[in-house]
């Protein structure tokens, strides 16, 4: 496809993609930042002058003080060392700082594009709510921290989900945005498969929300074992006591279980599409088929390693970052299917 189509715009197709970019890194420093629990570091949300850290020892031994009033340091880290405690700061600082840097590199650009006529008129309603997303994303972030700064050592994990489901919407709305930029709209009708890749992107996106209620739990720290549970298809406590429904967001056996079942699922519905990808013939289809059922094999394996390990914070970060590479494929997959 040509970049010669009426209402594209390859600098605004640039720019978004250095936002997608910047999301992904954002989504992997807050893993980082959950795995370290380093979340509640920061018991105060200052959009403004919450930008500059501590400088001076006070400063420090003040948002010291400030930690020592959360459940968490009083259940869990008791005598915390300074060191220590500057050690999940930055991990906190970070990533707030890595949100605000979005929100400029998102907002300058914008206005100057906007202002000089650059972006395609199409387009400038769905990028006024893409900012209007991210701005969401930080209030959800805070709303996500409080939760756990009293009568909790960890923030609720229905709020951590939320918080992670916003991230991937957003990325997966610069990708397709900035692919819009990119091609334009094409006259031609949707591919025969478009909506079977559409469901697949979906289920990915319910499968890594899945993941984030396992990263609350510490869901992955137990049951090492695979392909069963400790030598059981479901685990001893599901249910932990609770009712189904509960228990599916709830208890920790029931949360892995459905992750891992989840997961099955979306490798055979991987295995689908390739197989009718590779058919249908024609090489963007057969690079698709590639794509996605390289990245799912590969997501797979990490996802199994990562649990028989029980979790580092290393493989879980590859497995994060395996995450949001399938997810982004699913995307560009869904969204050219719909396109040629």
């Amino acid at each position: 496809m040509s970049l010669a189509r009426p209402q594209t715009s390859q600098p605004v197709y640039i720019w978004l993609l250095v936002i997608a970019g910047m999301v992904a890194a954002m989504i992997l420093v807050g893993g980082a930042t959950r795995l370290t629990d380093s979340g509640l570091s920061i018991t105060e949300w200052r959009p403004v002058t919450g930008t500059i850290p501590p400088l001076t020892q006070a400063g420090w031994e003040a948002e010291l003080e400030l930690y020592r009033s959360t459940t968490e340091y009083q259940v869990q880290n008791r005598g915390m060392s300074m060191g220590e405690f500057q050690f999940i700061y930055w991990w906190e600082w970070g990533h707030r700082f890595l949100g605000r840097i979005i929100g400029i590199a998102f907002a300058v650009p914008f206005a100057i594009f906007w202002w000089r006529g650059m972006i395609p008129a199409r387009l400038k309603w769905p990028l006024l709510g893409l900012f209007a997303l991210g701005g969401l994303q930080g209030a959800i972030g805070w709303w996500m921290v409080s939760s756990g700064l009293v009568d909790r050592l960890d923030v609720s994990q229905y709020r951590l989900a939320t918080h992670l489901g916003m991230a991937f919407v957003i990325l997966g709305l610069t990708v397709w945005i900035a692919l819009d930029a990119r091609f334009g709209i094409s006259s031609r009708p949707a591919h025969r498969h478009a909506s079977l890749a559409g469901l697949f992107w979906v289920l990915v996106f319910i499968q890594i929300v899945l993941g984030a209620f396992v990263a609350g739990l510490d869901a992955g720290r137990i049951y090492t074992t695979w392909p069963l549970m400790e030598g059981r298809l479901i685990p001893d406590g599901y249910l932990s006591g609770m009712g189904w429904l509960q228990a599916a967001f709830e208890s920790r056996p029931a949360v892995q279980l459905h992750h891992r079942w989840t997961g099955y699922l979306v490798a055979l519905f991987a295995a689908v599409l390739c197989v009718l990808f590779w058919r249908d013939g024609g090489r963007d289809l057969r690079q698709a088929a590639l794509w996605i059922g390289g990245l799912t094999l590969i997501q797979i394996v990490l996802g199994i390693t990562t649990l028989v390990h029980a979790a580092p914070l290393s493989l879980s970060l590859l497995h994060q970052a395996g995450a949001i590479a399938l997810f982004t494929a699913a995307a560009i997959v869904s969204w050219k299917l719909r396109r040629i």
